[in-house]
């Protein structure tokens, strides 16, 4: 083959090698829901994955490039707890130092509408062709974040610190499957009813209730960085 056969066969390539690159299913925002599941964690139940509830909630994403993303999502998530125990006794007054005679009995079944906004950063950079640019269709991520927590047991509103993570999958070019668990520690000690059985002085996230979602999300990518190379 001389050089003009290879010359000519390059040039046939460009168009190809070019859409690819165009291509590449660039989107700017993503938007979707989820199911899963929540539990909290507090002076009623301390068991990882123990009383869980349901949960759902949506989401929405903001891509700065393929590696970083800031999300803001809502979710609804079931908590509850119980406790009879006979060995672990409780002050009869949160004042007093003095035990109490009768084991903690006490069980609720209530909710948290939560309101955060995480960043999330991945591990691989994240896009839809495999090794475009070194990019992943699968890729782990971590978030970290801030939200606000309605707590329904006692219709009080409290912050929140989520941290978190999850793996993304891209099952298209605009269709995103991901596995999201997040930890919330909140300000308040009173998500289960109970402030301070022990008596112990709280202080910051010291002392406090906290939650967990873990969900499955599927979102939509919109808004295209490049409107004239996605137009499927």
């Amino acid at each position: 083959m001389n050089l003009r056969c290879i010359y000519m066969l390059l040039l046939a390539l460009l168009p190809f090698a070019g859409a690819t690159a165009q291509d590449d299913a660039e989107f700017r925002m993503e938007i979707g829901g989820g199911l899963g599941t929540s539990f909290y964690n507090g002076d009623v139940n301390t068991k990882f994955y123990g009383n869980v509830g349901p949960a759902v909630g949506g989401v929405w994403r903001y891509l700065f490039d393929h590696r970083n993303a800031l999300k803001a999502s809502l979710t609804y998530g079931g908590v509850k707890g119980a406790a009879d125990v006979d060995i672990d006794y409780y002050p009869q007054d949160i004042h007093s130092k003095e035990p109490s005679l009768e084991p903690l009995k006490y069980d609720f079944s209530s909710y948290v509408v939560d309101l955060s906004c995480l960043y999330e950063v991945n591990f691989w950079p994240y896009g839809y062709y495999q090794n475009y640019l070194g990019h992943k269709r699968l890729t782990p991520f971590l978030q970290l974040g801030i939200g606000m927590t309605f707590v329904g047991q006692d219709k009080s509103v409290t912050a929140n610190v989520p941290l978190g993570v999850g793996v993304k999958y891209r099952l298209g070019k605009r269709v995103n499957l991901t596995f999201d668990w997040r930890w919330h520690f909140t300000l308040s000690d009173k998500v289960d009813g109970l402030e301070a059985p022990h008596g112990i002085s709280a202080s910051g996230f010291k002392n406090k209730d906290s939650y967990q979602v873990t969900m499955l999300t599927l979102t939509y990518s919109f808004s295209a960085i490049c409107p004239n190379c996605n137009k499927d």
